[in-house]
């Protein structure tokens, strides 16, 4: 019998309650006991009880709402999210504590993401009124990838030159304000003393064990005793604890040009990948001027090309503003809205998927974000067969992560494994290599290139002033917030609850787009009759990604966020 990642992920998710731990497992007979003491960096609020309450949030299914008009954090995992608002109670701003939640996710969800990823961010400083947006995407390798096809993603020729740790180090430097010892102190924590697995980690590991076992390195981490551990045992990552440290310390010089880069070099190489010192020692992360564009009165700033996202929502509110939404409805009540965002849709991603690194190819900017453009293309869009969606490229494992804090700052920030999790079963000094080359199937980048990937932080600004901010992973992203931002400055939906509302996606196993379950029938059955190819999924599909969004009210300051059913997603104000 055989099996999709739908249905491993559904087991793991339905059937991986255990007893004890308030429902969600044990430790394992020989996991290392807990002192009950705080490690390191940890604040109040951590301690060993409160680090299990919050794992047991990290479920799919609805979750609650936060407000603040303090800050707010939210992201896909509670205990990352946890830290992130600890940071900001500590001082922080919102650079430190996306930066500290995202560092810490590549502790406690790696299958998503790693230090061997990427990170970019879009940040607002509320004091200047500028907004920029830092590039840590990856590089191609120097030398060309000859023979490069799906096949090399099981092994070192599918692996890009890291990105992550190079938009960390840059982030903090240019708008943080707190020390990297401080910032990585969760992370670190985690790491060492351990963490309980989730049940959706644990379907991630039970799919891909095959390559997480294959070695002694993959085996230590996640098969300590040549089997998976169950859903709620602790999880240790002691190499990495020790990795994370040694960056604390040195940072670049360590991930780039020390020993963290030798023996990254060699593990890749050995396994026929073509990284070499010299790959390492040239990265230098982006700095960028964000997309920019308007809608129905409200500023947008987004992530700019190669990481073209950003640009696609720009690209589609455009066209939209030649559909009169408010005359119609949300897509959940207008068919017609439903059947125009899909041709949208589809049209900007697959033309997107053509858009390469402005630095590698000229790239028309000023056309493709102009009104004029947008108002050909929705004009030609009316008058034939509606485009499909292209297939979809393999799910990538990705985080978002939004941070407002109390003077107003926001950050933004996509960091990734950018591909199936493990999928080549390399680790180095207790840390995934990443086959982030599953995007060079987008756009093969030159060689020593940037890759062009799909990823999309955004703020929609007012007067000026920010009044939401979001991103999402995964495939569905696009229609994601298209969705999402839509009900919001369209129709005044509160963002907690149209987090919850039904969405169409992006193509994923079914032919044409997604549609979830529990959309009204007569919707999607009269948009079906436009031409549009809708196929049911499930309500709360978690490849429609995660609304990780926080709207602000500009008159009283409040925050308000809530976590996206369809991953394990937490909202927490401070």
């Amino acid at each position: 019998m055989s099996y999709n990642r739908r249905d491993f992920l559904k087991k793991a998710v339905a059937g991986a309650t255990v007893t004890g731990l308030g429902g969600w497992g044990v430790f394992q007979a020989n996991a290392e006991p807990s002192n009950g003491k705080p490690g390191i960096g940890v604040l109040p609020g951590t301690d060993d009880a409160e680090r299990r309450k919050l794992v047991a949030e990290a479920h799919f299914g609805p979750k609650t709402k936060a407000v603040s008009q303090k800050g707010m954090a939210i992201c896909s995992h509670p205990l990352a999210t946890r830290t992130g608002a600890n940071i900001l109670k500590s001082g922080g701003n919102a650079c430190d504590a996306a930066l500290a939640m995202s560092v810490c996710q590549t502790v406690v969800e790696p299958h998503m993401t790693g230090i061997t990823g990427i990170l970019s961010m879009l940040y607002h400083d509320a004091a200047t009124g500028k907004t920029t947006y830092v590039n840590g995407n990856m590089n191609a390798p120097l030398q060309p990838l000859v023979g490069f096809n799906q096949n090399s993603l099981a092994t070192g020729l599918g692996v890009g030159v890291p990105g992550f740790w190079g938009g960390f180090e840059a982030a903090l430097e240019k708008h943080g304000s707190k020390p990297k010892k401080e910032i990585m102190a969760d992370a670190i924590r985690y790491a060492r003393e351990g963490f309980e697995i989730h049940p959706f980690l644990w379907g991630e590991m039970f799919e891909q064990c095959a390559m997480i076992g294959k070695t002694e390195a993959g085996r230590e981490i996640f098969m300590p005793n040549n089997y998976l551990p169950k859903p709620g045992d602790m999880l240790f990552q002691k190499q990495a604890a020790d990795t994370l440290e040694q960056l604390a310390e040195e940072g670049n010089a360590f991930f780039y040009r020390g020993g963290f880069a030798e023996d990254y070099c060699k593990t890749v190489q050995d396994a026929g990948g073509v990284i070499t010192m010299k790959d390492m020692e040239v990265y230098e992360a982006r700095w960028m001027e964000p997309a920019k564009g308007t809608y129905h009165g409200y500023d947008i700033a987004a992530s700019p090309p190669p990481d073209n996202g950003g640009t696609h929502i720009i690209e589609a509110l455009n066209m939209l503003e030649f559909l009169d939404v408010r005359k119609y409805g949300p897509p959940t009540d207008s068919a017609e809205v439903l059947a125009q965002m899909v041709r949208i849709h589809n049209e900007v991603y697959t033309f997107g998927a053509k858009h390469p690194d402005p630095k590698s190819h000229p790239l028309p900017m000023d056309v493709i974000l102009s009104k004029e453009y947008a108002e050909m293309r929705f004009k030609l869009l009316q008058m034939g067969i509606p485009k499909k969606n292209q297939e979809s490229p393999p799910p990538v494992g990705s985080n978002h992560v939004t941070v407002v804090d109390g003077a107003g700052n926001v950050a933004s920030i996509i960091h990734s494994c950018m591909s199936l999790p493990w999928s080549n079963g390399l680790f180095t000094r207790g840390v995934t290599i990443v086959a982030s080359g599953a995007h060079f199937f987008r756009i093969m980048p030159k060689p020593g290139h940037r890759a062009t990937t799909y990823v999309a932080p955004n703020i929609i600004f007012k007067n000026g002033k920010p009044i939401l901010t979001s991103g999402s992973p995964s495939v569905g992203l696009l229609a994601n917030i298209m969705q999402n931002t839509i009900n919001i400055l369209d129709f005044g939906i509160p963002i907690d609850e149209s987090v919850n509302r039904p969405r169409f996606g992006a193509s994923y196993y079914v032919p044409g787009n997604m549609v979830e379950a529990d959309f009204n029938p007569k919707v999607v059955a009269e948009a079906g009759k436009n031409g549009i190819q809708l196929s049911t999924v499930n309500p709360w599909n978690w490849h429609h990604g995660a609304f990780e969004g926080i709207s602000i009210d500009q008159s009283s300051g409040t925050m308000i966020a809530r976590g996206d059913p369809r991953r394990c997603s937490k909202a927490e104000g401070v």
